[in-house]
């Protein structure tokens, strides 16, 4: 179980052109999905947003240690990972830490974004992974940190 407290304040805040410069955690226990994501958000998801670091975790024990350790501006949950699912790994992060980083997680069809609702994610993206969805969500999420932060 993660403590209550700040999930660490956003890494990078922007630069002074104007790039919000981010850390993205991303959990799956697969890691076709995991490269599947990175490949779509790439280093530029947006113009405005650089993600300059990727933590990689393929079970949830390692996913709430990274949690607990803090930095990261961004979290992307896989819900069809197992044993643990990235949704109720979801709601159990944002139940359990203070300013919780917000949350991308990846549902297995479209007709499960009532899930991801219960599971109190920021975004909801369905498998298969739409490039262009993961980057705008991750962009969006981005910043949502940095606007939060400041």
């Amino acid at each position: 179980m993660t403590s209550p407290h700040a999930a660490g304040s956003p890494a990078q805040a922007s630069s002074p052109e104007g790039v919000h410069r981010v850390s993205v955690l991303l959990y799956s226990d697969d890691i076709t999905v995991r490269d599947a994501v990175r490949a779509a958000a790439g280093r530029r998801p947006a113009r405005d947003v650089e993600v300059v670091a990727w933590r990689e975790c393929a079970t949830a024990e390692a996913v709430i240690e990274a949690m607990d350790a803090g930095g990261h501006d961004v979290v992307v949950l896989d819900g069809e990972a197992t044993p643990v699912g990235g949704l109720g790994l979801c709601r159990q992060l944002k139940n359990e830490i203070f300013r919780c980083p917000p949350i991308l997680v990846l549902t297995g069809r479209p007709q499960d974004a009532w899930l991801a609702g219960w599971s109190l994610a920021d975004e909801v993206v369905p498998h298969p992974l739409d490039p262009i969805a993961v980057s705008d969500a991750i962009a969006s999420l981005a910043r949502s940190r940095v606007a939060a932060a400041g």
